[in-house]
């Protein structure tokens, strides 16, 4: 390899290329602070965006649950509970003598059929809450427990504004109501709230 002054040739030509490219220093200060800004902005944005949606999928699974218990409740009233509801969400999951099968699917149904009112449930961010009115006459249901002649439901956000932002109620005429106040403690078994509006 031909060399030149005791250094080898292609060494030379590296070092030449080298000194004749201009020389960038990288990206500056500044423009690494104005990308580490829009990149925290944006991830901010984000953030917002997926708690948006967090929440809405919570009140969406809240009406969901809702509706499904008042359809149980019905069917219930109709084929166990001789017109009358059953007492909490752990009744309505109890498999019917007749057809074997349960009113309401497990997931919603939670505690023991013969204590009243029942514990609450959570459920996607939400604490579903079941309350009745006992029957004065001596009536049991096909699953062996006393009906009540009315119920009211309420779903409230455990977090509010994190998992929902809307509380929900609902009761015996199987209406929908929402509010961004609770309807724990005022929602009547027949009739609308004194808050509220029917959900749509």
């Amino acid at each position: 390899m031909p060399a030149l002054s005791g250094v080898p040739f292609f060494f030379m030509q590296t070092q030449i290329r080298l000194r004749g490219r201009p020389v960038t220093a990288g990206f500056t200060l500044i423009e690494l602070l104005i990308v580490m800004a829009i990149v925290g902005i944006l991830g901010a944005a984000a953030v917002a965006g997926y708690r948006q949606v967090r929440a809405r999928a919570g009140e969406a699974a809240a009406a969901s649950a809702l509706q499904a218990i008042n359809q149980a409740q019905f069917a219930f009233s109709q084929t166990c509970g001789n017109q009358r509801f059953a007492p909490n969400l752990a009744s309505l999951g109890a498999r019917a003598p007749i057809t074997g099968a349960a009113f309401l699917s497990p997931d919603l149904a939670t505690g023991d059929p013969a204590v009243m009112p029942g514990p609450p449930l959570e459920k996607s961010g939400y604490l579903i809450t079941m309350t009745g009115t006992p029957v004065t006459e001596e009536i049991t249901t096909c699953i062996g427990v006393k009906p009540v002649s009315d119920y009211a439901v309420t779903a409230d956000p455990l977090r509010p504004g994190i998992s929902g932002h809307a509380f929900f109620g609902t009761n015996t005429d199987r209406v929908i109501f929402t509010d961004t106040a609770t309807f724990t403690g005022n929602m009547p078994g027949t009739g609308a709230p004194g808050h509220g509006a029917e959900l749509r």
